[in-house]
C-alpha cells in the first residue's frame, strides 16, 4: 500500500519573501490583523482606523501565500464595497485577487440556493421578488381577511411588509414585533399571522422567493443537509465579515455556518458604530464573538488616520459613556487642530444662520463646500437650514430622509392652502375631497364640478342631506373659511389646517406618530412668512428638495455642500461637519429613554457623526424650538453634559449690533 502524506500548511512566510512589504505598509495592529493565520479573530477597527485598507492587504497576503482566490470568501454590506475592496487588492498585488468570491450575504445565499434548492423543495429556476412584488404579493394575501376586517384598520401591504421582515431578521415572533412596534395592531395579532402563511404559501406555490427568505432558506438548507453543508462549506478555507456590528441575528448564524468546516473567520467592525437597529442589527453580535468561537483573537484598531487628536478626544469621551462596548481609545498623528464647538442658538433661525455664516466664512478660508457635510438625526431637522441655504444661495445636495415637498403629508397640508390662494386649482381640491371617507374619484370629479361653476368654497350651498359625506364636507367648509381668514397669518392658518388634518393622518398612515412630527415642524416654520401667498410662493420657486443639481449649472467651480442623515454618512468623512438639533428628544430619540440598549444606540449615533470630521466639529442647538402648540424650550443633549470645557467648547451666538445702536 502506497502512502503519501500531506504536509503542514507553513502559514504566512517571512516578509522578506512577500511581493508586497506589508510591514512597512500597514502599522503593528493593522499587519497583526492582515498575518492572522488561521482560527477566529475578531478585528475592532475604530473609526478612520484602516479598516478597509485591512482588508484588501489581508485578501492579498493570502493569495500571496498560496490560497486559491475561490477558497476566500469575503461578506461585506454592499456589493459596491467588495468590488472595490477586490479591486484594490488587484492593483496592490494582481488580478488573481479579483477571483475571490466577494460580494452581500444575500448575494451569496441567493448563488448557493440557485444550485441547492431542490433540497428543500424549490426548483433551481425560482425567481425573486422585489420590494414592490413582494408587497403586491402581500395584498393577495390581506385581501380576504381585510374584508373580513371590513369597519376596522387592518395594517397596509407595506407595513405587513416591514413586520414580517423585522421577524425574519430579529428571529422573533410575530406577536413580539406587533407589541413593540406596532401595538395599534395588536388585536389583529392572529389575522397577521393568517396573511404571514398565506403570503408563504403564495411563494412557495409559484416558486418565488423574496430577500429575506434567501437568508432564512440558506440556513435550512445547511442545518437539513449534512452532506450539502459539507460540500459548501468545505470551500471556504478563508472567510471574512466586513461592518460585523451591523449583522442581524440570522446573519450571524450563517457566518458561523460558512465557516464552520475550517473554522477560519475574521470579522471586522466596530462596536460603537452600530447604528442600523431599526433594520435588525444586533450590536450583541460582535460584543459576544470571542465567546461564541473558541480561541478567538481579538484586534484592536485604534490609530486613527482621518481626524485631529480633539475630535478624538471628544469622541473617546462620548463612548466611554456606553454601558456595553470594548475598550478602546482612538488616537492620532496629526497635529493641531481647534476643539469642537458646542454652539448654543438662542432658536432654530439663529441656528441656521450662524450655519451659513460659518459656511461662508470657511469658504473665503478655501475650505470648499463639497468638503463640508451638515448631518442631522432625522431628515425633517433640516427644514429650516435648507430655506436659509437657499436664500443665500449655497448649493447643497441631500442624502437621507425623505424630500420636504415629497412627504404626501407635508403636500396634503399644502392643498389646502392651495385652494384658498388660487379657488380653480383641480388638483389640489381632488387631493383634499379624497382624503374624505366616502368620496371617490368620481364623487370628487362631481363636487369640483360644481364648485367651479358656483365660484364657490362652502360645501354648505351644496344639496348634502342625503349624502353619508356631509358632515365631513361641513367640517372643511369651516377649516377653509379659516384659512381664507388668516391669508395674512400663516402661521395660524397652518395650525388649523394641521387640527383639522391630523385624525384624517391616522386613518391614512399606519407610521402616523412620526407624520405628525413632520406636521408640527411644519408649524413652526409657517411663521416665518407674512402670507400664505409668500409661502406659496417660496416654496414654488425654491423647493426645499432643491438641490445642488440645479445650482451647479451657474456654479461650475465647486462641489455642493452635503446635508445627510448620520445613518446616511456612516464610512464618510469631511473637512468639516455640523452636528445640527443635537437636543433630547433627537439625540437621544424621546422613544429610547427607558430601554438601556437603545440609549447605547442613540449614543452610537452621535459618535458616528462625531468621527466624521477631519478638521473642525461643530455641534449646535436651539434653546428654543417652535411646534404647532407654540414655542418651548429645549434642552441640549444629556449625551453632552459633564463633558469638560477643554474637550467640547462652548460657542455663544450674539447679534452684531446694528448701525443705529452703535451711532444713537
Amino acid at each position: 500500500m502506497k502512502r503519501f502524506i500531506l504536509q503542514q500548511d507553513s502559514g504566512p512566510r517571512h516578509d522578506a519573501s512577500y511581493r508586497i512589504a506589508y510591514a512597512e505598509l500597514l502599522n503593528e495592529q493593522q499587519y497583526d490583523a492582515v498575518m492572522h493565520e488561521r482560527g477566529p479573530a475578531l478585528v475592532i477597527a475604530g473609526a478612520g482606523t484602516g479598516k478597509t485598507r485591512t482588508l484588501v492587504y489581508r485578501v492579498a497576503r493570502l493569495v500571496e501565500d498560496g490560497v486559491p482566490p475561490d477558497q476566500i470568501l469575503l461578506l461585506t454590506f454592499t456589493r459596491r464595497a467588495a468590488k472595490e475592496m477586490l479591486d484594490k487588492a488587484s492593483g496592490v498585488l494582481d488580478e488573481r485577487c479579483a477571483r475571490v468570491r466577494g460580494g452581500t450575504f444575500h448575494q451569496y445565499c441567493n448563488q448557493l440556493l440557485h444550485t441547492h434548492a431542490r433540497h428543500i423543495g424549490y426548483p433551481n429556476t425560482f425567481t425573486l421578488l422585489d420590494q414592490s412584488d413582494a408587497a403586491d404579493a402581500i395584498h393577495l394575501a390581506r385581501g380576504p381577511l381585510a374584508a373580513q376586517l371590513r369597519g376596522k384598520r387592518f395594517p397596509q401591504k407595506h407595513t405587513l411588509l416591514s413586520i414580517f421582515s423585522a421577524a425574519v431578521n430579529r428571529q422573533l415572533p410575530i406577536y413580539e414585533i406587533i407589541a413593540s412596534g406596532y401595538p395599534q395592531f395588536l388585536s389583529h395579532h392572529d389575522a397577521i399571522e393568517e396573511v404571514q402563511k398565506r403570503y408563504s404559501d403564495y411563494k412557495s406555490e409559484n416558486a418565488v422567493m423574496d430577500f429575506d427568505d434567501l437568508l432564512v432558506k440558506t440556513r435550512t438548507l445547511l442545518l437539513e443537509n449534512e452532506q450539502i453543508r459539507q460540500k459548501i462549506v468545505a470551500v471556504n478555507r478563508f472567510v471574512m465579515v466586513d461592518e460585523y456590528q451591523d449583522t442581524n441575528t440570522l446573519q450571524a448564524e450563517l457566518a458561523e455556518l460558512f465557516s464552520s468546516e475550517h473554522y477560519n473567520i475574521m470579522a471586522v467592525g466596530d462596536d460603537a458604530q452600530s447604528i442600523y437597529a431599526f433594520r435588525g442589527a444586533d450590536f450583541r453580535n460582535i460584543l459576544t464573538f470571542p465567546g461564541r468561537f473558541s480561541g478567538c483573537r481579538v484586534i484592536r484598531l485604534d490609530e486613527n488616520y482621518r481626524s485631529v487628536q480633539p475630535i478624538l478626544d471628544l469622541a473617546n469621551t462620548l463612548i466611554n459613556k456606553a454601558s456595553n462596548k470594548f475598550e478602546k481609545q482612538l488616537f492620532s498623528r496629526k497635529e493641531g487642530g481647534d476643539l469642537p464647538g458646542l454652539v448654543k442658538a438662542p432658536c432654530e433661525r439663529y441656528q441656521s444662520r450662524f450655519v451659513t455664516q460659518m459656511l461662508l466664512q470657511l469658504r473665503e478660508q478655501e475650505v470648499p463646500l463639497g468638503d463640508i457635510a451638515i448631518l442631522f438625526r432625522n431628515g425633517r431637522d433640516s427644514y429650516d437650514l435648507e430655506w436659509e441655504l437657499n436664500k443665500k444661495n449655497i448649493p447643497f445636495q441631500k442624502f437621507g430622509g425623505q424630500k420636504f415637498s415629497e412627504a404626501a403629508h407635508i403636500r396634503d397640508i399644502l392643498a389646502h392652502i392651495k385652494i384658498i390662494v388660487n379657488r380653480d386649482d383641480q388638483i389640489a381640491w381632488n387631493r383634499v375631497l379624497l382624503l374624505l371617507e366616502g368620496i371617490g374619484p368620481k364623487t370628487a370629479g362631481e363636487l369640483i364640478s360644481w364648485l367651479r361653476r358656483n365660484k364657490s368654497r362652502n360645501f354648505m350651498e351644496y344639496g348634502l342631506a342625503s349624502r353619508s359625506y356631509r358632515k365631513q364636507l361641513e367640517r372643511l367648509s369651516i377649516l377653509l373659511a379659516e384659512i381664507s381668514a388668516n391669508r395674512d397669518n400663516p402661521a395660524s392658518a397652518v395650525d388649523a389646517a394641521i387640527a383639522y388634518y391630523k385624525p384624517l393622518c391616522a386613518k391614512h398612515f399606519d407610521d402616523h406618530p412620526k407624520r405628525i412630527k413632520d406636521l408640527d415642524a411644519f408649524a413652526g416654520l409657517a411663521g416665518s412668512y407674512k402670507t400664505l401667498d409668500q409661502l406659496l410662493q417660496e416654496l414654488t420657486l425654491e423647493p426645499l428638495d432643491a438641490s445642488a443639481m440645479e445650482t451647479e449649472r451657474s456654479v461650475k467651480d465647486e462641489n455642493p455642500l452635503v446635508l445627510s442623515t448620520i445613518h446616511s454618512a456612516k464610512g464618510l468623512e469631511w473637512n468639516t461637519v455640523f452636528v445640527i438639533q443635537c437636543l433630547d428628544g433627537i439625540i437621544p430619540s424621546g422613544y429610547s429613554v427607558d430601554d438601556p440598549d437603545a440609549m447605547d444606540e442613540e449614543l452610537r449615533l452621535l459618535y458616528v457623526a462625531c468621527t466624521r470630521a477631519r478638521e473642525r466639529l461643530f455641534v449646535t442647538y436651539p434653546v428654543t424650538k417652535e411646534s404647532s402648540f407654540g414655542e418651548y424650550f429645549s434642552n441640549p443633549s444629556r449625551f453632552l453634559s459633564d463633558i469638560p470645557e477643554m474637550v467640547l467648547e462652548s460657542w455663544l451666538i450674539e447679534e452684531e449690533p446694528s448701525a443705529k445702536q452703535l451711532n444713537p
